[in-house]
């Protein structure tokens, strides 16, 4: 049985549908992309799966429980810990005070304590600059900020929304290693790119979107062959 399963999934804003029939499964342990290009409808689909947007028709089931009608906050208690495009982070706190914001909804603190020492050890520019405010950072920084933070909800899905865009190329080597060390730790991951190559090099399992509809699915290794996606996403 899949961790997460979507099945037969229509998301609408208002009277305009933005998600059709959207068929998908994460395995547990894995790291799956969904790539697409900028108005796809990934973003829509990240948001329902956090509970920020209500579904009209199928379902979502996690660990073999719908999650239909439950609240964002009681998602985030279940693991589902999204990582949204643009950060989203309090400038005016400091690194460290929005690390713990990411454990906001966790009683136990020597716990939370723990896990911001290991977030110190998967970032550790983070540790350097933990009492410096969120707004000063780099781009780069803060996007690792908005990574660790996520990382300090104990997600069991790991959602990381758009996590290349606007980045120079070697701070986006730098987070995908982190992906791959968060993976190896146990986490799934849903790796949520345009950049079709970057995500698909770094994955198992991956689905493509096309104006709101899966266009293709299969094992990331054989998508990144697949002539269709050389020739529309990477320009061959």
């Amino acid at each position: 049985m899949a961790l997460l399963e979507v099945k037969n999934l229509d998301v609408s804003y208002g009277d305009v549908q933005v998600l059709w029939d959207i068929n998908l499964k994460i395995e547990k342990g894995s790291i799956v992309a969904l790539v697409g290009s900028n108005g796809a409808g990934k973003t829509t689909f990240l948001k329902t799966l956090s509970g920020l947007l209500n579904y009209q028709k199928g379902d979502i089931i996690y660990n073999g429980e719908s999650l239909k009608g439950l609240p964002s906050d009681e998602i985030v208690k279940k693991g589902i810990i999204h990582v949204p495009e643009g950060r989203r982070l309090f400038p005016d706190m400091t690194v460290e005070e929005n690390l713990l914001m990411g454990a906001y909804h966790r009683k136990n603190d020597p716990e939370i304590a723990g896990d911001l020492d290991h977030v110190y050890t998967l970032f550790p520019r983070l540790k350097e600059r933990r009492k410096q405010k969120a707004g000063s950072l780099s781009g780069g920084e803060q996007q690792m900020v908005a990574m660790a933070r996520g990382l300090m909800g104990r997600p069991t899905v790991f959602l990381v929304d758009e996590m290349s865009l606007g980045l120079a190329p070697l701070i986006v080597d730098d987070l995908i290693e982190i992906v791959h060390n968060i993976n190896k730790e146990g986490n799934t991951v849903l790796l949520v790119e345009q950049d079709v190559q970057l995500a698909l090099e770094n994955s198992h399992y991956a689905y493509v979107l096309d104006t709101g509809k899966v266009a293709m699915k299969g094992k990331s290794e054989e998508l990144l062959k697949n002539p269709e996606i050389k020739k529309i996403y990477l320009g061959m």
